[in-house]
């Protein structure tokens, strides 16, 4: 009977409340492919790929059919490119991009993500020369992703490299319709090297050379959950969320093992982040309304959120020893429909959505700003996100959209599960000497503990 009742419960999940495995990623190392000649070195990296992932798609899509449950995307993420092309001291990193497009087709994946820079301490040749190629590699290839680690809790902030990306987001915008092209780029501090998601995936140097990772999904369930908690204390309802975690991570984990076999190659990591979409039914702004929030964006939301990730970490973590990623609660605004209609409400605000980065896993993740945005505002909200991030050992983001010819009030329409993006107002106030500092921003005291 319990077995009966966990089957059907499973199924309910799946059919009512929208849970599915968001990604399936396999990360690539190309680290041994590198080669004075960057023709020759492409030609290796793009036969890496192609040969380590040629089953991933028809894998995936075998255990969708025997389990029941839809597996959204499959994925590739590959070493950072700018090591990689280090040794061929080019100038123009975007054939790499190209590269990665033709490799990703090859094999069937939505996205291919590793068109990355790690540049939290200082940059190289190679580090300028992908930060440079960003905006023409992002409106010349279609599933290709792109990010750059500009801080970290040891490090400090790189303060150039975060004014090189508040330039390099602007003109990957212009150079796309709607500025879709910043959609698929991430500025990190903190980046993690076995992140599932898209745009930030990249495969870290301390990876194994081919592992497959799961990232799962279910906002809908645990919505859900939390309503069947109404009216009960803080504690009970963060138990509630907990067992419903567990369930959700069981299924990643049983996923991602299924995979791995399959494919003969290491087994990574689930990343717990609930993750939603612009489906009603599937928003993790609705979940944290159901804790009693008239709407999201209330006094109350960040400490609805810092219950919601804590539980959802807990129950994860008793479900799979091999938990990773960034784990927590995403808020991407353009990509959560009640995240949406709270922006479309005036009911969340930037400023919000920075405080409540200091409890989510990334931070100001698919927002669309006026086109006209100053490049030096937007290199500020990536320095008030990795400060956030560096101060809190924590990872954090900033995936900006300025959206070209739009102002605040306007709605950008992305498509797919990129959703629709209300354009939202940023500060009028210059802060272009701020940023115009330059240097490196130190490290804090806390960051130096052994």
């Amino acid at each position: 009977m319990d077995t009966a009742s966990n089957i059907l419960e499973t199924i309910e999940m799946i059919s009512e409340d929208r849970l599915d495995i968001r990604t399936v990623t396999m990360g690539v190392s190309l680290l041994d492919c590198a080669d004075s000649d960057g023709r020759r070195a492409r030609r290796r990296c793009c036969e890496r790929i192609v040969k380590r992932a040629a089953d991933l798609v028809s894998v995936c899509e075998a255990i969708e059919a025997e389990l029941g449950i839809p597996i959204i995307n499959k994925r590739v993420s590959v070493t950072p490119i700018a090591l990689v092309a280090a040794a061929s001291r080019e100038s123009d990193l975007t054939p790499w991009a190209h590269m990665l497009d033709e490799a990703a087709a090859a094999v069937g994946v939505d996205f291919i993500g590793g068109f990355s820079a790690l540049v939290e301490k200082g940059a190289t040749a190679s580090d300028l020369a992908l930060i440079d190629s960003i905006p023409e590699a992002l409106s010349s290839t279609k599933v290709v992703c792109s990010s750059v680690n500009v801080g970290s809790s040891r490090a400090g902030i790189n303060m150039d490299a975060v004014r090189a990306m508040g330039e390099a987001i602007t003109a990957s915008a212009r150079a796309t319709e709607n500025g879709l092209g910043a959609a698929k780029l991430v500025v990190f501090a903190n980046s993690v090297g076995d992140n599932p998601f898209m745009a930030g995936a990249f495969h870290g140097v301390e990876m194994p050379d081919c592992v497959v990772s799961v990232g799962v999904s279910g906002p809908g369930v645990v919505t859900r959950a939390i309503a069947s908690a109404a009216g009960e204390p803080f504690d009970a309802l963060a138990e509630t969320v907990k067992k419903s975690a567990f369930k959700i991570t069981r299924m990643g984990e049983l996923v991602g093992r299924m995979a791995a076999e399959r494919l003969g190659v290491d087994f990574g990591i689930v990343d717990l982040s609930l993750a939603p979409t612009s489906e009603i039914g599937d928003s993790v702004a609705r979940a944290l309304e159901a804790m009693g929030l008239e709407r999201v964006g209330a006094h109350g939301t960040t400490a609805a959120l810092a219950l919601l990730n804590d539980a959802v970490k807990k129950g994860g973590l008793m479900a799979c020893s091999r938990v990773g990623g960034l784990s927590g609660s995403f808020i991407p605004v353009s990509e959560d429909e009640g995240m949406i209609e709270a922006a479309e409400a005036g009911a969340i605000s930037l400023a919000k959505l920075e405080a409540m980065t200091a409890i989510c896993s990334v931070g100001l993740d698919m927002v669309a700003v006026p086109g006209d945005t100053p490049s030096s505002t937007i290199a500020g909200m990536i320095a008030d996100e990795a400060a956030i991030g560096v101060m809190n050992h924590k990872t954090t983001a900033v995936r900006i959209i300025p959206a070209p010819g739009t102002a605040p009030g306007d709605v950008v329409e992305f498509g797919g599960l990129l959703g629709r993006a209300p354009v939202m107002p940023v500060s009028p106030y210059s802060n272009e000497a701020f940023i115009g500092r330059g240097g490196l921003m130190p490290a804090p005291v806390h960051g130096f503990k052994n």
